[in-house]
């Protein structure tokens, strides 16, 4: 590996205990996201100096993660792998994945408090800010499953709008004065 690889993937190690995944899985996704040719488990394990059975683990949680896949070379034996689609797909099934592991237990537990009757004032206050927490979620969930379903190009166009979506917001408040995000429900 070249050093600007080299140090790619050690930092991409780093991040994947934040993505949801451990360093040594992180350093693999990096590997075969920044190698423009299919690798085999071989080779992951000899660039990163890993055991064969550490890549074969690895390999399997990114496969389910379904952020690589199998690759066929022909007149080889050896099960090669490649990222499981571009970049952008490969953000969304971490995020999707992320949702699923953490965000859907969270909703369903906020849920269930918020269907119990609360057996006093101090209940009934928690359950006002658990509603809070429940509908900011679902906000986040909602709108970030709108972005999935945009294409890379109109991504990239939204967050190149940036701070621009900030700016209508308070021109839209100074144009409209009383009429809140909040009360745009």
């Amino acid at each position: 590996m070249s050093s600007m690889v080299t140090s790619a993937v050690m930092h991409f190690g780093e991040m994947g205990s934040r993505w949801g995944f451990n360093r040594t899985v992180g350093q693999m996704l990096a590997l075969i996201v920044l190698h423009d040719e299919p690798l085999s488990a071989q080779e992951i394990a000899d660039a990163l100096n890993i055991s064969r059975g550490n890549v074969s683990m690895g390999l399997k949680e990114l496969q389910s993660w379904r952020l690589v896949k199998l690759h066929t070379v022909p007149g080889e034996r050896k099960e090669f792998f490649v990222p499981a689609g571009d970049i952008w797909q490969l953000a969304n099934r971490v995020f999707e994945e992320r949702r699923k592991r953490e965000i859907d237990p969270t909703m369903s537990l906020l849920r269930d408090l918020l269907l119990d009757q609360p057996d006093n004032q101090q209940e009934v206050a928690a359950q006002k800010t658990l509603t809070e927490i429940h509908d900011l979620l679902e906000n986040v969930t909602t709108w970030s499953q709108e972005l999935q379903h945009l294409g890379p190009d109109k991504l990239n166009t939204l967050m190149r709008l940036g701070s621009g979506v900030g700016k209508v917001l308070e021109l839209k408040d100074k144009m409209m004065p009383g009429k809140s995000v909040a009360n745009d429900k």
